[in-house]
């Protein structure tokens, strides 16, 4: 007879097997293209470490195979190509951490060097130069109070000329004389956007100071013929707004600015992404609907969108239109499909594969089914349910997981971490609590400085609603998550003991004022306006830390750190896991060397699964009757 205690290492390791397999089955994703728009640069972890490659991109036939540039062996994490299709500028993960380096190469893998940034300095990729003779490095304040200095790079001799200096700036887009830079600054969820004229020294903010909201994304592009300014600058914001809309602004020389007007706003979707052709004749928008992807093209001639549709995935990221207009290259993935790269004519809209990913496991994943249910004071929240197959019509395990950010969003993309959960027999649950970007600008602002005590509450809601609708046993509901989900996990544990079962801890924080005495300074410095100022709003940061309340965590928990993480620094796992050891908690802690604040090689992220779901399983499912 074969018992309860029998099957349920077998259903573990054939888990594990599935999200190996899940994990071998490498994306491609940040492509950038030539000019001609006949091949692309993307990143590729097919090697089992983020890297370079180069594909021509064939529309009548069968891809050819990509051509590998190295440069070091740490992971990349940004790819451009220039205007003029002569060099190639990468920013590289300095032995995997969180701090960047800046590197150039000729197309064919020749002249390859480091530019800026090492394992002390960090430096930032930004955009090329319309014309493609040199490139923005961004290199942050290495110390409390130190501005950010941005410079123009010339790829072939490696020299620096100073652009811009502020607070927490970044250039991300240079006119194509190189007179007017439009560049970004301010905390999280506070971005503001101005345009510099370099002739005249002038600053001018693109929209009016005092409201409320950010601006992420900008772009600068001769006017549209019916406007008298030369250049018009393109913005996804919601400053003022109740989503993330486009919105247009025409500027000129000797401080001329016209009228902000809104270009697109939808009702039902935030605006993601925009880009723009060299001429600015038309406009990429992707929208992000409750986690779905819609693609739109606009005239800003007429003025007139395009929906398209067809696209091969519920996701899209990293859009990119080519300088004439004719192409769009973009990455897609969903629950069953790893990130690829696809192909779009702009004209005829038909779509073409440009990468593939091996095959996957002939087993059936998950499609996560999206659910509404509202938090303890009745606002109302979304999530994503991965049911496991096993427990579709009764109460069963459950793992609730919780994104970072926290202006992160959960959405329906591929994830080995929750198929293989659900394959073992425990169902995912992974709500957007208030504080999630992608429902508008009061939601995403919604857990600001003291409300993250209703964020608290969310979580609990999230698992009410679980037992509610019978999905979840009560006394068999964990709380999982990385970064800002991590920090919920920790909070969720010290602060409403008696609810969860177990808790992973990923990379979280566990001390809110040693986050921000340990964290790099401008990661430190963007954070105030989220979570409080480490002086100003001490009392706030201390009564949030789940680290005084560590005596209340009496359920075992898995803590998880990354060797060079600086983002959220080691110490926070470290002092969270002494905590609970002198009180002779059940605690256990995984460290994954080579590794910062997100996990890129292949070797870590299968480790991590394999450990989550031995861990899980040992908590959750030896409860089962």
């Amino acid at each position: 007879m074969t018992t309860q205690a029998d099957v349920a290492p077998a259903a573990v390791e054939a888990a594990a097997a599935l999200a190996d397999a899940l994990v071998d089955a490498w994306g491609s994703w940040g492509p950038n293209m030539t000019p001609d728009a006949r091949q692309v640069a993307f990143i590729s972890d097919r090697s089992g470490v983020p890297q370079v490659y180069i594909q021509e991109i064939v529309l009548d036939g069968q891809q050819p195979r990509a051509r590998h540039i190295a440069l070091s062996d740490d992971p990349v994490t940004q790819v451009r190509w220039a205007a003029d299709s002569g060099w190639l500028t990468v920013e590289v993960a300095t032995d995997g951490g969180v701090r960047t380096a800046v590197w150039v190469v000729r197309p064919d893998g020749t002249d390859a060097r480091r530019v800026a940034g090492d394992a002390d300095t960090h430096a930032e990729l930004g955009p090329w130069t319309r014309s493609g003779h040199r490139f923005v490095v961004t290199f942050p304040g290495a110390t409390e109070g130190a501005p950010t200095c941005c410079y123009l790079a010339d790829p072939a001799t490696g020299r620096l000329d100073p652009l811009a200096e502020g607070d927490l700036i970044h250039v991300l887009d240079v006119s194509l004389e190189e007179r007017f830079i439009v560049v970004r600054d301010g905390e999280r969820g506070q971005q503001f956007v101005v345009v510099v004229d370099r002739l005249t020294d002038e600053h001018l903010s693109v929209l009016p100071p005092g409201a409320t909201g950010s601006t992420d994304v900008a772009l600068i592009r001769p006017a549209p013929v019916e406007h008298s300014g030369p250049v018009y600058v393109y913005l996804a914001s919601d400053v003022g707004l109740p989503r993330r809309q486009l919105i247009g602004v025409p500027f000129g020389p000797n401080g001329w600015r016209g009228e902000p007007r809104t270009l697109a706003a939808r009702d039902d979707a935030e605006l993601e992404f925009v880009d723009a052709d060299d001429a600015g004749l038309l406009l990429l928008l992707v929208w992000n609907v409750a986690g779905r992807s819609e693609l739109e093209l606009m005239d800003t001639t007429t003025g007139g969108r395009t929906p398209i549709t067809g696209l091969p995935g519920l996701v899209a990221a990293d859009p990119v239109l080519s300088r004439d207009g004719s192409s769009v290259v973009l990455g897609v993935q969903g629950p069953t499909r790893p990130r690829e790269l696809w192909h779009l004519d702009t004209t005829t809209h038909a779509w073409t594969r440009v990468t593939s990913a091996p095959p996957l496991p002939r087993q059936r994943l998950v499609v996560p089914r999206l659910e509404t249910f509202p938090g303890r004071d009745g606002l109302p929240l979304t999530g994503w349910l991965y049911r496991a197959p096993g427990h579709l019509k009764e109460p069963g395990p459950v793992a609730l997981w919780l994104h970072g950010g926290p202006e992160a969003q959960e959405r329906p993309t591929f994830a080995a971490h929750h198929q293989a959960l659900a394959a073992a027999g425990i169902t995912v649950f992974a709500p957007n609590i208030r504080g999630s970007a992608g429902f508008g600008r009061e939601f995403v602002h919604a857990d600001d400085l003291t409300g993250r005590y209703a964020a608290f509450a969310d979580v609990l809601a999230a698992a009410d609603h679980l037992v509610a609708t019978g999905v979840a046993d009560s006394d068999r509901i964990a709380v999982t998550g990385r970064s800002y989900g991590g920090y919920l996990t920790l909070a969720s544990l010290a602060f409403s003991p008696g609810v969860f079962a177990a808790g992973v801890d990923i990379c979280g924080m566990s001390d809110l004022v040693t986050f921000y005495r340990d964290s790099e300074p401008w990661i430190a410095a963007a954070a105030v306006s989220k979570y409080g100022h480490p002086e100003r709003d001490r009392a706030l940061l201390e009564d949030v830390s789940p680290l005084a309340s560590a005596n209340l965590i009496d359920v075992p928990l898995l803590v998880v750190h990354g060797e060079h993480d600086t983002n959220v620094p080691i110490g926070e796992a470290q002092q969270i896991v002494a905590a609970l050891r002198a009180l002779d908690r059940p605690v256990e802690y995984l460290e994954l060397p080579g590794e910062g604040h997100d996990y890129r090689r292949a070797d870590s992220r299968k480790r991590l699964t394999r450990t989550v779901l031995r861990f899980l399983t040992a908590a959750l499912d030896g409860r089962r009757d």
